[in-house]
């Protein structure tokens, strides 16, 4: 029965896709599937599991353990697509519509999800929305002192009383997982979902659980202790800024060239000028970028430095992790392990 809904629905939303556009859509994706052969009944003989991206993605894998091929586990953002530029496929919209469990992220640039959710077949699906999750630990994709349009508003701020506008104007930050202590809170809302999905094998889930998050609190642990013992507290991205959950975690302070969320890619004179002040004021040895930057602001702000000579570093937000890298042997801990070390240098 399963099976003959997905397709009907496939028929229906691919008339759709059909009459909506003359060419394929750019920013569909080729999925990561576990253990299955896509589209064959093997497919519906299994817990269908959909996440949006790579975190949640290696939690449930991890969480799984040896159930994992018991399970038609998909990841959709693949091909470094990352969050804020993907739109579904018809294929994708389907496997959404008839899995068992659906984990996103549930900010501004999952505003497509309400509608996949509408044309869901399966009324017992379990979703996960991980800005919900968190409740009232969730920030605001806040513009600080620096950034790209943080003059226009003092500017504004000069002529109006109410303070609360601009905050009225932020998204929430989306970027929820490069915090390690709210990773083992969704881990455990995980484990409880799975648990529920197939509570005959809750003893493997809520086991595998308990060791992976005794490895990410170890980690936390080791982050703590290389931050305290640094002889810096602030570091500089000449990017947008994805890693406020880390810092505000561990006390770090910040200048970016945009918030987390923005779209940008052109940093302006004024902004160029900050960063490359602050630069010099804090004697930064090293500016950040994310791993989806092409580093022209980078270097344009060592250019406009006194030495001119800092290193331009990489810090992962796990937002492009391709299937390649997955190949690789890429992890959620392995690159949060590789972010540390980075950080270690940057804060030297």
């Amino acid at each position: 029965m399963k099976q003959i809904i997905a397709f009907i629905l496939s028929l229906l939303l691919l008339t759709t896709a059909l009459i909506g556009c003359n060419k394929p859509n750019d920013t569909s994706t080729e999925n990561t599937q576990v253990g299955h052969i896509p589209g064959s009944t093997e497919d519906f003989a299994k817990l269908g599991i959909v996440c949006t991206i790579f975190p949640q993605y290696d939690w449930v894998r991890e969480i799984l353990g040896e159930r994992l091929t018991a399970f038609d586990l998909t990841l959709l953002l693949t091909n470094r697509i990352d969050l804020h530029n993907y739109q579904p496929s018809v294929d994708d919209i389907i496997r959404i519509s008839t899995c068992d469990l659906f984990i996103y992220v549930g900010g501004e640039s999952d505003k497509w999800v309400e509608n996949a959710l509408r044309q869901a077949v399966n009324p017992d699906m379990i979703v996960i929305n991980l800005l919900s999750a968190l409740g009232d630990d969730v920030k605001l994709d806040e513009i600080i002192e620096g950034m790209e349009h943080a003059h226009d508003l003092e500017e504004e701020g000069e002529h109006d009383d109410d303070d609360e506008h601009d905050e009225d104007e932020l998204e929430y930050d989306e970027h929820v997982w490069l915090s390690l202590l709210h990773a083992q809170t969704f881990c455990k809302i995980i484990a409880a979902a799975l648990v529920e999905l197939d509570e005959s094998n809750a003893s493997v889930y809520n086991s595998n659980l308990l060791a992976y998050t005794q490895k990410l609190s170890e980690l936390d642990t080791r982050y703590r202790t290389a931050i305290n013992e640094a002889q810096l507290r602030t570091f500089l991205f000449a990017d947008r800024f994805p890693f406020r959950y880390l810092a505000d975690d561990y006390g770090i302070s910040f200048y970016a060239a945009f918030p987390g969320c923005s779209a940008e890619t052109e940093a302006s004179f004024e902004t160029i000028v900050f960063l490359s002040e602050k630069v010099d004021e804090a004697d930064l040895k090293c500016i950040m970028v994310t791993e989806s930057a092409d580093q022209s602001i980078a270097r344009t702000i060592v250019s406009n430095t006194k030495d001119k000579n800092q290193s331009i570093l990489v810090l992962n937000a796990m937002q492009s992790v391709d299937s390649g890298d997955m190949q690789s042997g890429a992890s959620y801990l392995s690159i949060m392990e590789s972010n540390l070390d980075v950080l270690k240098k940057a804060l030297t």
